[in-house]
């Protein structure tokens, strides 16, 4: 049927084991990537507004505050993903809970240095820049990896580690 090969969940579309297909070619569903950013936009909210408040009232440097609006806004985002994005994986408890967190810190590894080499390297020392570099920049760059760690390695269709890169 024409239209149906990019969502094998429509009627008369290729069947698959699971809710969504995996393997070479395949690309994420645009509800999935939907959902995904929607909980990601919440959690980039609660990280944002903590962030710019232990930056600003409670006058914390930026790593410590950055570090600690990045806890919040990871926990916002599992709950979120789990409840909601990928519901329909079987896995709960703490073991997804950490791998959600290891991937979220792999994006850190990525979010983190935007902030440091702007903040301390650049010299751009304002809560503005500090918000821009940490929340703005860094944020997108690590957003492309936590999809797909969260996808492929924390809620995975039928238990198997799939790839939508191909």
């Amino acid at each position: 049927m024409v239209g149906t090969r990019a969502c094998p969940t429509r009627q008369g579309g290729p069947k698959t084991a699971g809710p969504r297909a995996t393997g070479p070619g395949h690309r994420p569903a645009r509800h999935e990537v939907l959902a995904f950013a929607v909980v990601g936009l919440l959690a980039y909210a609660v990280d944002l507004a903590l962030f710019t408040c232990l930056r600003g009232p409670a006058a914390l440097d930026p790593l410590t505050a950055k570090a600690v609006s990045f806890v919040a806004g990871c926990t916002v985002a599992y709950a979120g993903n789990a409840r909601g994005t990928y519901r329909h994986t079987r896995r709960r408890g703490l073991r997804p809970y950490a791998a959600f967190f290891a991937v979220n810190v792999a994006g850190a590894v990525v979010q983190l240095p935007c902030l440091t080499v702007s903040h301390y390297g650049l010299g751009f020392t304002s809560q503005l820049a500090d918000t821009v570099s940490g929340a703005g920049i860094g944020m997108a760059l690590a957003t492309v990896l936590r999809f797909w760690g969260t996808r492929t390695l924390v809620f995975p269709a039928e238990g198997k580690v799939g790839s939508w890169t191909g």
